[in-house]
């Protein structure tokens, strides 16, 4: 009778400490590379939320279009609260001027967009037999055969934009 040894081998499985620092370095990059596409959305989110304080004097504006025939010249005219009490977290105040609509952003908004505007002008037919109203927002081509109010004062960086302005 014969006894065989088993031989145990004295290499255990598992990652070395280079192949973990590998792996690591690896994340960190990947992670680098991620984040401008996260700090670029925090402006445009912060000018989205925004969208229904202009949705609001865009409708007054609208409405006094309908009733007279005439784009009204300021906030008092469209039946609006001056623009400075129309604010919200990242807005300073919504203007009426000659019927475009102007968001003036907050110091405290994101740094791409804090003090800035963003400006929507109205748009009606030429013959103002049919009265409607559709709205150009930033500097968007005026389609023919319609005139736009007021002038476009926006500065914010295009892709701070809602998508539907670019």
């Amino acid at each position: 009778m014969s006894v065989s040894c088993i031989r145990v081998s004295a290499q255990t499985s598992g990652f070395t400490l280079i192949e973990v620092v590998i792996v690591m370095a690896i994340i960190a990059i990947l992670a680098l590379m991620s984040m401008p596409m996260f700090f670029a959305k925090i402006p445009r989110a912060q000018v989205e939320e925004s969208l229904p304080l202009a949705d609001i004097a865009k409708k007054a504006v609208g409405g006094i279009y309908l009733k007279s025939g005439t784009l009204p010249a300021n906030n008092s005219v469209a039946e609006l609260p001056e623009p400075e009490k129309i604010v919200g977290i990242h807005v300073r105040s919504v203007a009426v001027v000659d019927g475009a609509v102007t968001m003036t952003f907050r110091s405290e908004a994101n740094g791409k967009i804090a003090g800035k505007k963003l400006t929507w002008r109205p748009v009606v037919p030429v013959d103002r037999r049919v009265r409607s109203v559709e709205w150009l927002c930033a500097a968007k081509k005026v389609p023919d055969g319609m005139d736009a109010g007021g002038v476009d004062v926006t500065d914010i960086p295009r892709d701070t934009m809602p998508v539907s302005c670019r």
